[in-house]
């Protein structure tokens, strides 16, 4: 556990010091997807590798470059950064696909893009991390009303403000998906207009076995919860000085760790601060 919290501290630290951006898989989240949605009882790490790269592919595959374009994107990742990162302090990245689920479900199973889009807009903004065990009691606040403020961090229910997301939508007539929700100014931060935050992929393409899917690459608060709490953990070891002589051996010193702990609270605090 110590190793992944402090794999995870360095990325961050990384990302705000020279990464364009840090596109973040929690493995407890791909965990559950394998257990819940691919009905999988001995989990490996196998199958934890399927669901990352069916994620990173879901993102990753060709797209068209533009509405009626069928000339694929030649620079997909400078594109990526154009659409989601249009502020150096906000470099996290999250990925949700949908639908996700084992051949004997898939078997039974249709889809329309208008409930694969409901469902994955709700993803967003309650911050679940699969289709399953969405909170649908979560809704965003009225169009020209301010927001509640900070985001609560003890909280069990949090509208989960975005500064910005990629829909990437692969599939069956993929040019009828009404996309009109994820448009709503409400879902974002106040200082960037829906037409510059929200952008989206397309090819007519299927990817992997489903007829149609849908990826949603989301700049947002989403983060903020687990982060908190691997600081909170590394706050403890560090005062109760586990592990810290490994590090003193090599010349870092305690003020580095303090440092690196006041980097990251920022990184948390600016994200908590959307909402303002």
């Amino acid at each position: 556990m110590a190793s992944i919290h402090a794999s995870v501290k360095n990325k961050v630290l990384e990302t705000t010091g020279h990464m364009d951006a840090l596109l973040v898989h929690e493995n407890d989240a791909v965990h559950k997807i394998c257990a819940k949605l691919m009905n999988i009882k001995q989990i490996s790490f196998r199958d934890i590798n399927q669901v990352l790269a069916h994620q990173l592919g879901s993102v990753f595959q060709p797209t068209y470059s533009g509405e009626g374009s069928f000339h694929y994107r030649r620079n997909p990742l400078g594109d990526l950064m154009e659409n989601l990162v249009p502020h150096p302090e906000f470099k996290m990245l999250g990925v949700r696909n949908i639908p996700q689920m084992s051949e004997n479900s898939l078997a039974y199973s249709t889809f329309t893009w208008a409930g694969l889009l409901k469902h994955l807009r709700q993803m967003l903004i309650s911050n679940a991390k699969m289709e399953e065990g969405i909170d649908w009691q979560v809704r965003p606040p009225l169009s020209g009303l301010p927001t509640r403020g900070k985001m609560s961090l003890n909280k069990e229910s949090h509208f989960n403000t975005s500064i910005a997301n990629l829909v990437i939508l692969r599939g069956k007539d993929v040019h009828s998906a009404e996309l009109g929700a994820f448009k709503d100014p409400a879902l974002y931060t106040s200082w960037l207009e829906p037409v510059h935050a929200f952008s989206v992929w397309k090819t007519q393409r299927a990817f992997s076995k489903y007829e149609k899917s849908a990826a949603l690459v989301s700049n947002s608060q989403f983060l903020v919860k687990p982060l908190d709490t691997i600081v909170g953990k590394a706050w403890n070891m560090f005062a109760s000085k586990a592990y810290i002589h490994q590090y003193t051996k090599f010349g870092i010193e305690e003020e580095d760790f303090l440092d690196s702990f006041t980097l990251l609270e920022q990184v948390i605090a600016s994200y908590c601060n959307l909402g303002f």
